[in-house]
């Protein structure tokens, strides 16, 4: 009859990865005539429990730059962009305490500007992120333990015979040792 021992420890119990595409607008004081480039910078995020969701806050900074006067002159504008992002998780597997759990959020594809356009006036852009969401609590597992610890091997030692002695003085010569 097997021996069993429970074991707590951390693990990944919920994972999931989300693609997001988003629509923002920005307004310049002066009517962009062109749109010259965008970029966007500081992307940082957390993620929190929101009931039997996940829910991502993070932020970014997009910079557009723009030519303006008939192509003449350019300017960048910037934005800090704020987010909200519930996520649905996957549970693998119930948690076996009402420890809390953490949650690690990764980006899996950094935000990026995919398009770009000057609609009435305003500047209107596209982005476009991947989220990898992860929930890490306690759960349990059980394993089989031996009955029995196999035994220690015992390490011989070899006894110096009249035989041995004999070759070591035939063999060995002090030249040797120089």
């Amino acid at each position: 009859m097997a021996i069993y021992k429970e074991i707590v420890t951390k693990a990944v119990i919920g994972k999931v990865k989300k693609h997001f595409k988003n629509v923002y607008s920005i307004t310049t004081e002066i009517e962009p005539s062109t749109i010259l480039g965008c970029w966007i910078i500081n992307h940082k995020f957390k993620g929190h429990e929101m009931g039997e969701k996940i829910g991502v806050d993070g932020s970014f900074d997009v910079n557009i730059w723009y030519s303006y006067d008939g192509d003449s002159k350019t300017s960048v504008v910037t934005k800090k962009i704020d987010y909200h992002e519930p996520v649905t998780i996957n549970i693998k597997e119930e948690d076996d305490s009402h420890a809390e759990r953490e949650i690690i959020v990764r980006a899996l594809k950094q935000p990026q500007c995919n398009k770009v356009e000057i609609k009435n006036g305003e500047i209107e852009f596209e982005i476009e992120k991947e989220l990898g969401v992860e929930l890490v609590g306690d759960t349990k597992y059980k394993i089989a333990i031996e009955e029995t610890e196999e035994p220690w091997p015992e390490l011989q030692e070899a006894e110096l015979t009249e035989e041995v002695e004999k070759e070591i003085e035939e063999n060995v010569t002090e030249e040797y040792l120089n």
